[in-house]
C-alpha cells in the first residue's frame, strides 16, 4: 500500500513538473522579440568633399574665373573713368571751358559714366551671386539624391555633415568620406558648357 501511494505521490510530481514546464514554455512563446534601439551614425568632411568632389572642384574654378572676369571689367571701366575725370580736371584748370553751361554738362556725363559704372557693377554681381547660389543647390541636390541611394544598402539612421569644429568629437570608424566622395565622383558628368569654358581658361593660362 506505501508503494502505491509512493508511486502516485511521483506520478503527481511529475505531472507538477510537467505542467509547470507547459505553462513556461507557452509563456516564452509569447515574448514578442524587442526591436533594437542602436543607432547606425556616419558622417562626412565637408572639407574633403569640397576639396575632392570633382563637381565642386570645376564649380570653383569657375566661379574664380569668372569672378577675375568681372574684376578685370570694372578694373577697365575705373580706369575709363579716372582718364575722363583727369581730362575734365586738365580742362578746367587750363580754363578749358568756354562758359559755365559747358562746364555743368561735362561734370553731368561725368556723373552719368559715374553712375552707369555702379549699375554694371550691381548687375555683374548680382548675376554672379545667383550662379552662385543655383551652384550650391545643385551641389546639394547631388549629394543628397547619392546618399539616398547609397543609404539604401548601409542603412544608417543618420548621416551628418562635420565641418570645422561644428563637432566637438567623433569616432573616425564613423567616418564614411571617402566612400561618399568615391561614389560622387563615379556618378558626376561635367557640363558641355561648364567643361568648354574650364578648357578655354586653361588655354588662355598657357598663352
Amino acid at each position: 500500500m506505501k508503494k502505491i501511494c509512493m508511486m502516485a505521490l511521483c506520478m503527481a510530481v511529475v505531472g507538477m513538473t510537467s505542467c509547470g514546464n507547459k505553462e513556461k514554455d507557452t509563456e516564452e512563446k509569447v515574448v514578442e522579440p524587442q526591436e533594437s534601439t542602436e543607432l547606425r551614425i556616419a558622417y562626412v568632411e565637408i572639407d574633403t568633399l569640397m576639396s575632392q568632389y570633382q563637381f565642386c572642384k570645376d564649380y570653383t574654378e569657375l566661379a574664380n574665373i569668372e569672378g577675375e572676369n568681372i574684376q578685370r571689367t570694372l578694373a577697365g571701366k575705373q580706369r575709363t573713368l579716372e582718364q575722363h575725370a583727369a581730362a575734365m580736371q586738365k580742362k578746367y584748370e587750363s580754363n578749358g571751358f568756354t562758359s559755365q553751361e559747358e562746364l555743368t554738362r561735362a561734370q553731368q556725363s561725368l556723373q552719368a559714366e559715374q553712375q552707369s559704372l555702379q549699375e554694371l557693377s550691381e548687375r555683374l554681381y548680382a548675376s554672379f551671386q545667383e550662379e552662385q547660389n543655383q551652384y550650391n543647390e545643385e551641389m546639394r541636390d547631388s549629394i543628397q539624391k547619392f546618399l539616398t541611394k547609397y543609404n539604401k544598402t548601409k542603412k544608417y539612421d543618420i548621416i551628418l555633415s562635420k565641418a570645422g569644429d561644428n563637432m566637438l568629437y567623433a569616432n573616425p570608424k564613423f567616418d564614411i568620406t571617402n566612400e561618399v566622395v568615391k561614389g560622387l565622383n563615379k556618378r558626376y558628368k561635367v557640363k558641355p558648357e561648364v567643361a568648354e569654358k574650364l578648357k578655354k581658361n586653361k588655354k588662355e593660362d598657357k598663352k
